[in-house]
């Protein structure tokens, strides 16, 4: 983890331009260094090679467990979830949603999660800031098995406000050619299985930013009755729930055949890029009661049940396409593992459709349409 900076620098006299004048300042960015290496070292894996400080990160791929290895990488951000974490100054649950939307990504396709390089730039690096980012990524390292083998803090005066900051990473797993998950091994008569989200993830802040706060003007530490009780600004900064070891027990113990992480484009537009084109799947929307949080911003913002499904989780994280004589199995792995979990429909001969049907739970299925 180093801060972008020029190749050298000197002491400036009187009248000289430095770059601290400038506005980078290097020794804040070697302060966040010292500050993070303790976050780093707890996600250590017995591959990585090296430590904390090089110019890139080394790690050794074991090709006894994986003799005929596919590399997998996806990258991605947090988006407008950070805004939220700015408002509250608190920035230790942020690097944990980092992980969950690379790392999330790589289980789909049956990869194990490696390794994980983050970016960071900000207007003005506070190394405890910087810190507190690094232990929640390290943290959310921790929870899906991959080592943090490097990163990049990257200081923007004059770009950026000083407050502002951005995350992204990029991460790469390995799956062996006769293990990798996807469209081509699903079939009809598979169930599909439902994981609980954590909250809203980090997906539709920009739309919750408008409903919630400039729409309706309500405040971060106010309490709707729907939230029962909880403040709004815990709801929002819940951390993104990671499903990479359970979606790899899954895939290894239970025959899943492939699995849909459900991010922006909601639970069909996620789930139909695992469908074949002869397929259909079917949801019935019955089986669950979205969190009230989304109550909230429907009746707040009166936003339609097809902008909520377009945007949001709506309390489904996941979902696992598994055979029907898996499902006991699978249903029994997730709750042993502390996930909430349910059938939440099949997959039927089709046209490569997701189908939603029925009304939600609750108070949901007064949504308007």
């Amino acid at each position: 983890m180093t801060l972008a900076a020029g190749p050298g620098r000197s002491p400036a006299s009187a009248g000289e331009m430095s770059y601290a004048a400038a506005g980078v300042d290097i020794a804040a960015g070697d302060r966040a260094v010292e500050l993070i290496k303790s976050s780093v070292k707890r996600t250590a894996r017995r591959e990585v090679l090296g430590g904390l400080g090089g110019f890139a990160g080394l790690f050794r791929l074991d090709l006894e467990r994986y003799p005929q290895p596919i590399l997998a990488s996806s990258t991605d951000g947090v988006g407008t979830k950070i805004a939220i974490a700015r408002a509250l100054d608190r920035h230790d649950t942020i690097g944990v949603d980092l992980v969950a939307m690379v790392v999330d990504d790589l289980v789909v396709v049956g990869a194990e999660p490696l390794f994980l390089s983050d970016y960071i730039a900000t207007g003005k690096v506070v190394p405890e800031k910087i810190a507190a980012i690094v232990s929640g990524i390290a943290a959310g390292c921790v929870q899906a098995g991959c080592a943090l083998v490097g990163g990049e803090t990257a200081e923007h005066p004059g770009v950026m406000d000083p407050d502002d900051y951005d995350v992204s990473g990029t991460g790469v797993g390995v799956v062996n050619a006769d293990a990798v998950l996807g469209s081509d091994r699903v079939v009809a008569g598979d169930v599909l299985i439902a994981m609980g989200a954590s909250g809203l993830h980090s997906n539709g802040y920009s739309l919750v930013r408008h409903v919630l706060f400039e729409r309706a003007g309500l405040a971060l530490d106010s309490t709707p009755d729907v939230l029962d009780g909880r403040r709004l600004a815990d709801e929002l900064l819940e951390p993104t729930r990671i499903y990479a070891q359970d979606c790899l027990g899954l895939a290894r113990g239970h025959d899943a055949h492939a699995f849909a992480h459900i991010t922006g484009g909601g639970l069909a537009g996620n789930l139909v890029r695992v469908l074949p084109p002869s397929l259909d799947a079917t949801v019935e929307r019955s089986t669950w009661q979205p969190a009230g949080v989304y109550e909230l911003i429907a009746r707040t913002g009166d936003v339609p049940r097809s902008q909520l499904e377009l945007t949001f989780n709506l309390g489904v994280g996941m979902i696992a396409v598994v055979p029907a004589g898996s499902v006991d199995g699978a249903l029994a792995w997730l709750a042993a593992r502390g996930v909430p979990a349910w059938v939440v429909g099949e997959i039927s001969t089709g046209t490569g459709r997701v189908r939603l049907t029925g009304d939600y739970r609750g108070d949901a299925s007064r949504w308007r349409d």
